[in-house]
Protein backbone atom coordinates (compact mmCIF):
# COMPACT_ATOMS: atom_id res chain seq x y z
CA UNK A 1 0.00 0.00 0.00
CA UNK A 2 1.25 3.65 -1.15
CA UNK A 3 2.70 5.47 2.06
CA UNK A 4 0.56 8.24 3.51
CA UNK A 5 0.87 11.94 3.29
CA UNK A 6 -0.90 13.91 6.37
CA UNK A 7 -1.17 17.62 6.40
CA UNK A 8 -2.74 20.43 8.44
CA UNK A 9 -4.74 22.47 6.15
CA UNK A 10 -3.89 25.69 5.84
CA UNK A 11 -7.07 27.39 6.60
CA UNK A 12 -7.14 25.93 10.17
CA UNK A 13 -4.04 27.76 10.38
CA UNK A 14 -5.13 30.66 9.35
CA UNK A 15 -8.10 30.79 12.02
CA UNK A 16 -5.75 30.70 14.58
CA UNK A 17 -5.20 33.93 16.65
CA UNK A 18 -2.34 36.11 15.47
CA UNK A 19 0.59 35.64 17.57
CA UNK A 20 0.07 31.98 18.63
CA UNK A 21 2.83 29.85 16.69
CA UNK A 22 2.91 27.05 19.29
CA UNK A 23 -0.77 25.49 18.37
CA UNK A 24 0.09 25.54 15.22
CA UNK A 25 3.61 24.18 15.65
CA UNK A 26 1.84 21.75 17.88
CA UNK A 27 -0.89 20.56 15.40
CA UNK A 28 1.64 20.38 12.30
CA UNK A 29 3.81 17.66 14.89
CA UNK A 30 1.30 16.24 16.20
CA UNK A 31 -0.27 15.03 11.97
CA UNK A 32 3.65 14.62 11.42
CA UNK A 33 3.76 11.98 14.24
CA UNK A 34 0.43 10.00 13.14
CA UNK A 35 1.87 10.11 9.58
CA UNK A 36 4.77 8.41 10.64
CA UNK A 37 2.60 6.01 12.99
CA UNK A 38 0.56 5.21 10.48
CA UNK A 39 3.13 4.73 7.52
CA UNK A 40 4.61 2.42 10.12
CA UNK A 41 1.11 0.49 10.67
CA UNK A 42 0.89 -0.43 6.94
CA UNK A 43 4.55 -1.29 6.70
CA UNK A 44 4.46 -3.70 9.48
CA UNK A 45 1.18 -4.75 8.50
CA UNK A 46 1.35 -8.39 6.57
CA UNK A 47 -2.17 -7.92 4.20
CA UNK A 48 -4.15 -4.65 3.17
CA UNK A 49 -6.95 -5.73 5.56
CA UNK A 50 -5.18 -6.15 8.33
CA UNK A 51 -3.78 -2.39 7.57
CA UNK A 52 -7.05 -1.03 6.76
CA UNK A 53 -8.41 -2.57 10.42
CA UNK A 54 -5.29 -1.10 11.68
CA UNK A 55 -5.85 2.41 10.37
CA UNK A 56 -9.69 2.32 10.68
CA UNK A 57 -8.84 2.18 15.07
CA UNK A 58 -6.97 4.91 14.65
CA UNK A 59 -9.46 6.57 12.74
CA UNK A 60 -12.16 5.26 15.87
CA UNK A 61 -10.32 6.95 17.99
CA UNK A 62 -9.74 10.57 15.93
CA UNK A 63 -13.63 10.34 15.80
CA UNK A 64 -13.77 10.00 19.87
CA UNK A 65 -11.20 13.01 19.81
CA UNK A 66 -13.63 14.65 17.29
CA UNK A 67 -16.75 14.48 19.84
CA UNK A 68 -14.84 15.36 22.88
CA UNK A 69 -13.76 18.76 21.32
CA UNK A 70 -17.01 19.17 19.89
CA UNK A 71 -18.82 18.61 23.16
CA UNK A 72 -15.84 21.33 24.64
CA UNK A 73 -17.03 24.34 22.19
CA UNK A 74 -20.46 24.91 23.88
CA UNK A 75 -19.25 24.45 27.35
CA UNK A 76 -16.29 27.25 26.49
CA UNK A 77 -18.75 29.49 25.01
CA UNK A 78 -21.23 28.90 28.49
CA UNK A 79 -17.93 29.84 30.44
CA UNK A 80 -17.44 33.14 28.67
CA UNK A 81 -14.18 31.92 26.91
CA UNK A 82 -13.19 31.14 23.51
CA UNK A 83 -13.66 28.03 22.12
CA UNK A 84 -11.25 28.97 18.73
CA UNK A 85 -8.64 26.27 20.36
CA UNK A 86 -11.46 23.62 20.73
CA UNK A 87 -12.67 24.16 17.10
CA UNK A 88 -9.43 24.27 15.02
CA UNK A 89 -8.65 20.65 17.15
CA UNK A 90 -11.95 19.29 15.96
CA UNK A 91 -11.70 20.48 12.38
CA UNK A 92 -8.26 19.09 11.93
CA UNK A 93 -9.46 15.63 13.54
CA UNK A 94 -12.14 15.49 11.09
CA UNK A 95 -9.70 17.08 8.06
CA UNK A 96 -7.27 14.08 9.28
CA UNK A 97 -10.20 11.22 8.93
CA UNK A 98 -11.56 12.79 5.49
CA UNK A 99 -7.70 12.54 4.14
CA UNK A 100 -6.93 9.03 5.28
CA UNK A 101 -10.20 8.29 3.58
CA UNK A 102 -9.12 10.34 0.51
CA UNK A 103 -6.04 8.00 -0.34
CA UNK A 104 -6.73 6.38 -3.44
CA UNK A 105 -5.27 2.55 -2.28
CA UNK A 106 -6.34 3.63 1.76
CA UNK A 107 -9.89 4.60 1.38
CA UNK A 108 -11.33 1.92 -0.76
CA UNK A 109 -9.77 -0.90 2.19
CA UNK A 110 -11.28 1.50 4.54
CA UNK A 111 -14.79 0.92 3.58
CA UNK A 112 -14.27 -2.54 3.22
CA UNK A 113 -13.10 -2.99 6.65
CA UNK A 114 -16.16 -0.84 7.90
CA UNK A 115 -18.53 -2.63 6.66
CA UNK A 116 -16.98 -5.96 7.60
CA UNK A 117 -16.96 -4.91 11.19
CA UNK A 118 -20.49 -4.03 10.82
CA UNK A 119 -21.63 -7.28 9.69
CA UNK A 120 -19.54 -8.95 12.15
CA UNK A 121 -20.80 -7.12 14.28
CA UNK A 122 -24.08 -8.57 13.62
CA UNK A 123 -26.18 -5.23 12.28
CA UNK A 124 -27.62 -6.17 9.22
CA UNK A 125 -30.36 -3.91 7.25
CA UNK A 126 -32.80 -6.49 7.58
CA UNK A 127 -32.02 -5.56 11.58
CA UNK A 128 -33.60 -2.15 11.38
Amino acid sequence: MEELSLGVPEPILERLPDGDENVAADMQKAVAGWESQLNRVLEESDDEREAAGRVLEAIDRFEERYRTYDELVPELRAWGQSPIYAIAWRTLYADVIAQLHDHDELGEHLDRERNARLVEDGIRLSDL
